[in-house]
């Protein structure tokens, strides 16, 4: 029983992380209707940026492990909103009124510049996050022991989900984003700048993606400019598992799918880990294709 508390914990980590690139999937998947294939680029960069700020800035020496950790979380978020607020304006608002395919296809070429440009300025090998940043203690939970790791990367995805959940659903501005999800056109009579909600959610799911990341260096301890073509498709299996376009969809869809690699691996094998994932994809795509949540509110935000 032990082992599977150790597992679940193990889980619900490593799914917070999962549902926070996910939900860069499926905002823009909801206001726009498009995969942004790049996303998962976007989660590279930012643990790459991370990496480059906690070595350049010693944000953890001056401020402390935590503050310094948070600190660090926070520009990345910023910078790698930038990056994603750059990359609509850049590649996907020229191609607005295009066939969808050309989106598309712009996505695939904005994925391919991105991973060209991390491995051109951060090199090819596989880049090591400083261990003593965070503890690597444990602490006793339900009578087992737990790393403190987990409970901060667990603690972090839910704070940043409770956020992004209040955002869309408590105020004005979640309120354009999800009538700009349902119909664009009657949001623009109603008064809704929908150029400006889109830019935002293009800025809002790369931060999210860019914390990912630093979560992911701090958590695993190695990085590499490939990273994000797994994780990105993880994520968006997590979306797709949860009902793409459903912001509570993807958060549940990660952690589920992050508790099911966990026990997979550790039940069955940990080879298998990888392998599961996409199986859980290719069964909800036959048994469930709106998702878990998407049947009920499939086109909303």
């Amino acid at each position: 029983m032990e082992e599977f508390f150790q597992q679940l914990t193990n889980g619900l980590a490593v799914g917070g992380i999962y549902a926070l690139i996910a939900l860069g999937y499926t905002m823009v998947y909801g206001v726009l209707k498009l995969i942004n294939f790049a996303h998962g680029d976007l989660f590279t960069i930012g643990a790459f940026l991370g990496l480059t700020l906690l070595t350049t800035l010693g944000l953890s020496d001056h401020l402390g492990a935590l503050a310094g950790v948070i600190a660090l979380a926070l520009m990345v978020m910023i910078l790698v909103g930038l990056i994603g607020f750059l990359l609509e304006r850049t590649a996907y608002r020229p191609l607005r009124t295009s066939p969808r395919l050309s989106a598309v296809v712009s996505a695939l070429g904005a994925s391919i510049f991105f991973q060209n440009a991390v491995m051109l300025i951060w090199g090819a090998r596989p880049l090591v996050y400083p261990h003593s940043i965070l503890p690597r203690t444990a602490v006793s939970l339900f009578g087992m022991e737990v790393p403190v790791v987990r409970i901060i990367m667990f603690a972090t995805s839910v704070v940043l989900m409770l956020g992004l959940y209040y955002l869309t659903h408590k105020t004005k501005t979640g309120t354009a984003i999800r009538a700009a999800a349902i119909d664009q056109d009657a949001a623009k009579l109603m008064g809704i700048d929908v150029n400006r909600v889109i830019a935002l959610v293009f800025c809002i799911g790369p931060a999210l993606g860019g914390a990912a990341g630093v979560m992911v260096g701090l958590y695993y301890g190695q990085i590499s400019f490939t990273m994000g073509w797994l994780y990105g498709l993880k994520a968006f299996t997590a979306a797709i598992l949860g009902g793409i376009g459903n912001i509570p969809g993807a958060m549940l869809g990660g952690l589920l799918l992050g508790v099911i690699e966990a026990l997979g691996a550790a039940y069955i094998s940990i080879a298998w880990k990888d392998a599961i994932s996409f199986l859980v994809l290719i069964l909800i795509l036959i048994v469930r294709p709106t998702g878990l949540l998407g049947e009920r509110v499939a086109n909303k935000v």
